[in-house]
């Protein structure tokens, strides 16, 4: 495939070295808004910028009818639009809070987790979320997934919030320590005993190969899709 890395910082390097290894050609490598001049005629966009320009650079390509697959958080709100400009372009947009083939494995646990735990009221349950201190959002868009996870599966909850666990709003503490990749828990806790599953990524490799195996996967399709799609349909 030709491909083109729309935020060229330190996934999107990754992403490159990883996409070459597998036999595909990077054909751009932007830090810039998408063009027609400076795209090169892409089959494929993965997008990994920033949520204050995210929007753009999708919307740009899918107008442009070139699929689209971003890992960029934080600018969720808009997600709707950008699935009906894919729709409306008979193109394809993936998106995925996190590409790794452990963490969607992890979201599945966790959802199964929270369907078990559902009518045990004595447990709390509570969301941390490590990340580097470079990361702009908080908390994550992985804990966002996981907490809706959750939030789908056990009916006390109707939201999250940042912080502690109250009422009906699901918590999720979110901190930032110098160079960590990511580490996700969620804690059960009783008066009496304690159930944490976790998830702690060692480097960025598993997201990168991840989000080339999605724009390998997402060739040739149309509409809107996740991970879920890539790894369990």
């Amino acid at each position: 495939m030709k491909i083109a890395l729309v935020g060229y910082g330190k996934m999107g390097k990754i992403i490159g070295e990883i996409a070459e290894s597998r036999g595909h050609e990077i054909v751009a490598k932007l830090n810039e808004t998408p063009s027609a001049e400076n795209l090169n005629h892409p089959d494929v966009v993965i997008e990994f910028s920033n949520p204050e320009v995210a929007f753009e650079n999708i919307k740009f390509c899918l107008e442009n009818s070139i699929p689209v697959v971003c890992g960029t958080t934080g600018w969720l709100e808009r997600k709707p639009e950008i699935e009906k400009i894919a729709t409306a372009n008979n193109t394809a947009f993936l998106y995925g809070s996190n590409f790794s083939l452990g963490v969607n494995l992890f979201f599945a646990l966790n959802e199964k987790l929270a369907d078990l735990m559902k009518n045990f009221s004595e447990y709390n349950v509570q969301l941390e979320e490590i990340h580097h201190t470079h990361k702009k959002d908080a908390p994550s868009g992985t804990a966002i997934s996981l907490a809706e996870g959750i939030i789908k599966n056990d009916k006390r909850f109707n939201g999250w919030k940042l912080d502690e666990t109250k009422g009906n709003e699901l918590g999720i503490f979110a901190i930032r320590e110098d160079e960590v990749p990511g580490t996700h828990s969620i804690f059960y806790r009783s008066e009496v005993d304690e159930i944490e599953i976790k998830h702690t990524a060692f480097n960025r490799n598993g997201f990168a190969l991840g989000a080339v195996i999605a724009a390998e996967w997402i060739l040739g399709k149309k509409g809107n899709f996740s991970m879920k799609d890539v790894l369990f349909s």
